[in-house]
């Protein structure tokens, strides 16, 4: 009897394992073709609120305008941006040049002048005049739920925008509220 469970046993174990496979391929299908699986998932709980006029369009054009202001600078991009799924809740960032946001501290930084930039415009102006608000804060307040950001090649780190607790949103202002998970 006991040698009739083994391969059962052997059996169940390996359609979980199929199965466990296959839903995490199915919840970032873009990991193996827009970038390696990442190495760094971290959970970001925003400090801003969801705008409620955030759609698939709005966040289209904000990807259309980041596009033009990479295509006006006077040197060739380090980066192209675009947004996918089927609401286009993914913001995905690449790098296209080799040598560029190839360590987590290089996209980090790469995230702290995008979040620079997004200080500087109006919406943030009007929104967040303390400037306590980030380049996430940004991408949640569209209705992004996911960020990746990749060399291109081998390294990939990947944010999940989460709603703010109830009563933490002022809170967060220190930065507190980051998950890191590898």
């Amino acid at each position: 009897m006991r040698t009739a469970i083994r391969p059962l046993i052997g059996t169940t174990f390996a359609a979980i394992l199929l199965l466990v496979t296959s839903i995490a391929q199915a919840e970032d299908r873009h990991a193996g073709y827009y970038y390696p699986q990442p190495e760094i998932i971290e959970e970001y709980e925003a400090r801003a609120p969801h705008l409620p006029e955030s759609d698939r369009g709005r966040r289209l054009t904000f990807v259309s305008g980041i596009i033009r202001q990479i295509a006006d600078e006077p040197y060739p991009p380090t980066y192209a941006i675009f947004a996918k799924g089927a609401e286009a809740e993914k913001l995905i960032i690449v790098g296209v040049r080799d040598g560029f946001y190839d360590t987590l501290y290089r996209t980090r930084a790469l995230l702290a002048a995008l979040t620079s930039l997004s200080r500087g415009t109006p919406l943030f102006q009007e929104l967040d005049p303390e400037q306590h608000y980030t380049f996430f804060d940004l991408c949640y307040m569209l209705g992004f739920q996911q960020l990746t950001i990749t060399n291109g090649r081998e390294f990939a780190h990947q944010i999940v925008l989460v709603p703010p607790t109830v009563g933490s949103a002022a809170d967060q202002v220190s930065g507190a509220g980051k998950k890191v998970t590898q």
